[in-house]
């Protein structure tokens, strides 16, 4: 909870299991790894994956989820945009140049065949 990461949540697979709110995405999957039973009869939420319930009740979770506004939002406000717009929010970053020529070493050839952690030892390196 970016309000109160002290605040305390119960756990939905062990009900007496109450956890400060920074720490409870960790806690859900370590509470889902020592309990698969449990996890087996929930279902996470597509908006919120710290949100688990029955199976049963996940349709009725999605119709009143509160995170479902913020992914409504975010879909309405990326409609409006233009789609020069959308490609313009998107990353900026590229790969660096590579120096690297694979196809022209191996047209090349190479006079002495590589290797890997090919080192002679002697018995002086590895003592009895």
């Amino acid at each position: 909870d970016m309000l109160d990461p002290e605040r305390l949540i119960q756990c939905p697979l062990v009900k007496h299991h109450w956890i400060r709110a920074r720490r409870f995405p960790y806690h859900l999957v370590k509470c889902k790894e020592s309990n698969p039973e449990i996890a087996k009869k929930l279902a996470t939420c597509p908006f919120n994956a710290r949100h688990l319930v029955p199976q049963a009740e996940l349709s009725d979770h999605i119709m009143k989820c509160s995170d479902k506004a913020f992914v409504e939002q975010d879909v309405v406000s990326r409609s409006c945009e233009s789609p020069r717009e959308q490609l313009n929010n998107g990353s900026t970053w590229q790969a660096p140049p590579c120096a690297e020529d694979w196809e022209t070493d191996l047209l090349e050839g190479s006079e002495s065949t590589f290797v890997w952690a090919s080192l002679h030892y002697s018995e002086q390196n590895f003592p009895s």
